[in-house]
C-alpha cells in the first residue's frame, strides 16, 4: 500500500506544478484525506478544503489509499496471528475482499519461507500481492530488516568459539557470534550465508520526489528524472538539467561566414562581417546593395532622374523619351520615325517589308501569315488548318508548306498527295512463299513447314513425329526430315505396306525363309513363325494329314486308341487331345474381352432326355496372369466354348492354355476332350 501512496504522491506532485494559483497546497489536501482515513470517513463525500478539482482528488485518493492500507493490514495480521483466512470467508464486501486478499497472500510468503524457497515469487499473481508475500515472507527470515546485528559483543572467554563458528558458517558479507548477518541494503537468502540485495524500488522503501524514477543498484538506489530536459538542455550527474553550449561542442549549423553566440537552450548566428553604407546584410551575412531609388522617397530633385549604382545611386536630368517606332534625331531635340524595312536584315526576317509611320508591315511569302501582335510572319500549318484534304494518309508540316507520306505498305504517288500500294514480294520478304495484299504481304510455306511465331516469314519444318497425332502416323517409328517424314518398322518378321506408314507382317511359311525341319510345321506368328511338332502320347493316334505349315484355324486331333485288352487306356475318360496355335498382338488400348478360341460341341442345344451330357468347359493349365476366362455359349442351336482374352498381355509372350471340354452326367464327368491352345503374345501391337 505505501507504494502506491507514493506514486500517487508523485502523481499530486505533478498537479501541483500546473495549479499554482490555489493557496492551499496539494501536500495539504492530501494530509487532510489521511487523517478523514484514519477516522474511517467516507472517502467518495468529505468536506472540501479548497474549490480546486485536484485538491479534491488528492483528498480522496489519499484517504482511499490509507483505508486500504489499513484494511490490508489487518488481513496480514490475521495471516500473522492466526495462520488462516477462514474468517474472512464468509463476508462478500469489498473491505472483506481486499483483507482477505492480504491475508491470502501473507500466507503464500510464510509458506515459501518454510519451505525454504526464494520470498521473490515466480508466480503470476497481483503486484501487491507480491509486495505482501514478500514482507510477510521476510519478516520471518533471519536478520529480516537486512542490517548486521552490532549490540551484542561476544564475551572475552568466547571470542575463540565465536570466531571458529564464524569461519564454519561460510558467511558471505559479516558472521556476528557464529550466524550471518548482512550490509545495509542486503538481506539474508534462505540458506542463512548469501546475501542478497534488497530492492528499494519495488518494495517502495526509497525517497524518490515527484517528477523522478526510482533505480535500483546493488545495496542502494538512485533517482532519475522520469520527464527530459528538453531541447538545448542535458541531465548532469546530480539530476539537474543544464544547459548545452552548441558553439563549444560545435553542433551548430551556423555557416562558415557566421559567428555561433550561445543562448539558454539554443544558440544565435551572427554575420562576421559589417556591411559598409548603401548595403543592408541579409540573413546569411551576405551585403545585398539597396536600391536608394527605390527604397528613398525621391532621393533626386524634380526634373531629375535617378539610376541604382552599386553601393550607391545618380540623378541625371530628363530627356526626351520616344516612343515605340520613333528615335531621337541627330540634335536629340525631337522624335522620329524609325524606318524598320531598312538594310538587309530588316524586322520581317526575310519577308517583304513596307515602312509605316511609326510602325511597319510585312509582305509574308506563301505558307506565311503574317501576326499583328508579334508583328512578324509566322509559317501556317496546312496540316492542322486543313485536316484529312491535303494528304491521303500523313501530313507533316514543313516551314512554309508541308509534306505528305504513307502508312507502311504503301508509297507516295506521283502527285506528292497519293499512296499507292508497294507490292513488298518483289523484295522477296518470305522465305519461301510470299503473297502480296493491299497495304501489306503475306507469307505462306510449302506442305510440311509453317510460319514462325517469332517473326511470321521464316518458314519452320513442322515435326509431324512430335504432334499429338506423332504416335498413330507411323505403325512403328516415326522419323522427322525436313518437310516431310518417313516411317520404320521392326529390322526382322515386317515390312513397311505400299501406304508408307503401316507395317506388314513377313509370312515366313510362305516365303520359305523359315528354318524348321521336315518333321516339324511352320506357324507363322506376328513378327516371326514358330516350328511346332505335335506328336501323339501313348495309346493315341493322329486323326487327319500332317502339313508341312499350321495355320491358325488348323486344328491337330489326337483321337484314343486302345490296344487289346489295355483296361486303364479303355477306362480313360480323356477320348481326344487336340493342339491349335493363335497369334495375338499387344493390344495398344484393350477396352474389352477379346474372343479369340471357339469350341464347338456336336451336341445340341436342345436334347430330348433328361439324361443327355451336360457340356462343362474348363481351363486347367497355362492361364497367365488370369488373363483368360471360358464361357459357354448357344451360336445356331450347337453348345459353343468361347476363349476370351480379359487382361492385356505385353509381348513379346507365349503359353499354352490347357482346355477341357467335360460331357457331364449326372454329376459325374463321363469323357472328356482336352484342347492345346499355343498362344504367341507379338511384342508389338500391328
Amino acid at each position: 500500500m505505501d507504494l502506491c501512496v507514493i506514486v500517487l504522491l508523485s502523481f499530486f506532485g505533478l498537479l501541483r506544478g500546473q495549479e499554482t494559483t490555489d493557496p492551499i497546497s496539494l501536500d495539504d489536501c492530501c494530509k487532510d484525506g489521511k487523517e478523514r482515513g484514519q477516522e474511517s470517513q467516507d472517502c467518495t463525500s468529505l468536506p472540501l478544503i479548497s474549490e480546486s478539482t485536484t485538491c479534491r482528488i488528492a483528498q480522496e485518493q489519499c484517504c482511499t489509499a490509507v483505508l486500504e492500507d489499513n484494511i490490508c493490514t489487518s488481513g496480514i495480521n490475521m495471516a500473522k496471528d492466526q495462520g488462516s483466512c477462514d474468517a474472512l470467508l464468509s463476508s462478500s464486501t469489498c473491505e472483506s475482499k481486499t483483507a482477505k486478499t492480504c491475508c491470502e497472500c501473507c500466507l503464500l510468503g510464510r509458506a515459501a519461507q518454510e519451505r525454504g524457497l526464494s520470498c521473490d515469487l515466480t508466480l503470476a499473481v497481483w503486484y501487491q500481492c507480491g509486495l505482501v508475500s514478500r514482507a510477510c515472507c521476510v519478516d520471518r527470515s533471519p536478520n529480516s530488516n537486512g542490517k548486521p546485528t552490532t549490540d551484542l559483543q561476544p564475551s572475552q572467554g568466547d571470542a575463540q568459539s565465536t570466531d571458529e563458528q564464524c569461519k564454519d558458517a561460510g558467511c558471505s558479507q559479516h558472521c556476528l557470534n557464529g550466524t550471518c548477518v548482512c550490509s545495509e541494503g542486503y538481506k539474508l537468502k534462505a540458506d542463512a550465508k548469501t546475501c542478497e540485495d534488497i530492492n528499494e524500488c519495488l518494495l517502495g522503501s526509497h525517497n524518490c520526489r515527484g517528477g523522478e524514477r526510482c533505480i535500483n543498484m546493488p545495496g542502494s538506489f538512485r533517482c532519475q528524472r522520469v520527464i527530459s530536459c528538453g531541447t538545448g538542455y542535458e541531465l548532469t550527474d546530480n539530476n539537474k538539467c543544464q544547459d548545452i553550449d552548441e558553439c563549444e561542442t560545435g553542433t551548430h549549423n551556423c555557416a562558415a561566414e557566421l559567428q555561433c553566440q550561445n543562448t539558454a537552450g539554443s544558440f544565435r548566428c551572427h554575420p562576421r562581417v559589417q556591411c559598409g553604407v548603401g548595403f543592408i546584410q541579409d540573413a546569411l551575412g551576405s551585403c545585398i546593395d539597396i536600391n536608394e531609388c527605390l527604397s528613398v522617397t525621391g532621393p533626386c530633385p524634380s526634373g531629375h532622374m535617378c539610376f541604382n549604382t552599386v553601393g550607391s545611386y545618380t540623378c541625371q536630368r530628363h530627356s526626351v523619351t520616344c516612343g515605340r517606332g520613333y528615335h531621337l534625331n541627330v540634335d536629340g531635340t525631337r522624335c522620329v520615325d524609325i524606318d524598320e524595312c531598312a538594310g538587309p536584315d530588316n524586322s520581317c526576317d526575310g519577308h517583304g517589308c513596307v515602312n509605316l509611320v511609326g510602325s511597319y508591315r510585312c509582305e509574308c511569302r506563301a505558307g506565311f501569315i503574317f501576326n499583328s501582335i508579334s508583328r512578324s510572319c509566322e509559317d501556317i500549318n496546312e496540316c492542322r488548318n486543313y485536316p484529312g484534304r491535303l494528304c491521303a494518309h500523313k501530313c507533316e508540316n514543313i516551314l512554309g508548306s508541308y509534306k505528305c507520306s504513307c502508312t507502311t505498305g504503301f508509297k507516295l504517288a506521283d502527285d506528292g498527295r497519293s499512296c499507292d500500294d508497294l507490292n513488298e514480294c518483289e523484295s522477296s520478304p518470305c522465305s519461301q512463299a510470299c503473297a502480296n495484299v493491299y497495304g501489306s504481304y503475306q507469307c505462306y510455306c510449302r506442305r510440311g513447314y509453317q510460319l514462325s511465331d517469332a517473326d511470321g516469314i521464316t518458314c519452320e519444318d513442322i515435326d509431324e513425329c512430335a504432334l499429338p497425332t506423332g504416335g498413330h502416323i507411323c505403325s512403328y517409328r516415326c522419323h522427322n526430315t525436313p518437310g516431310s517424314f518417313h516411317c520404320t518398322c521392326p529390322t526382322t518378321g515386317y515390312t513397311l505396306a505400299p501406304n508408307g506408314r503401316s507395317c506388314q507382317d513377313i509370312d515366313e511359311c510362305v516365303t520359305g525363309t523359315h528354318g524348321c525341319t521336315e518333321s516339324e510345321s511352320c506357324f507363322n506368328i506376328q513378327g516371326g513363325y514358330k516350328c511346332l511338332n505335335f506328336d501323339c502320347p501313348p495309346n493315341y493316334r493322329r486323326s487327319g494329314d500332317t502339313r508341312p505349315r499350321v495355320d491358325r484355324a488348323d486344328i491337330i486331333r489326337c483321337v484314343k486308341s486302345c490296344q487289346p485288352n489295355d483296361i486303364s487306356c479303355v477306362l480313360n475318360p480323356i477320348l481326344s487331345i487336340s493342339h491349335t496355335a493363335i497369334s495375338l498382338p499387344t493390344f495398344r488400348e484393350f477396352n474389352k474381352p477379346e474372343e479369340i478360341v471357339f469350341l464347338k460341341s456336336p451336341t445340341p442345344s436342345y436334347l430330348p432326355h433328361m439324361d443327355s451330357p451336360e457340356i462343362v468347359y474348363d481351363i486347367l493349365e497355362g492361364n497367365v496372369q488370369n488373363s483368360f476366362d471360358i464361357v459357354k455359349r448357344v451360336d445356331h442351336g450347337m453348345i459353343v466354348g468361347v476363349v476370351r482374352q480379359v487382361k492385356p498381355l505385353v509381348g513379346p509372350l507365349s503359353t499354352v492354355l490347357k482346355l477341357a471340354m467335360n460331357y457331364v452326367t449326372n454329376g459325374v464327368v463321363s469323357h472328356r476332350n482336352i484342347i492345346n491352345v499355343h498362344i504367341y503374345v507379338s511384342e508389338f501391337w500391328f
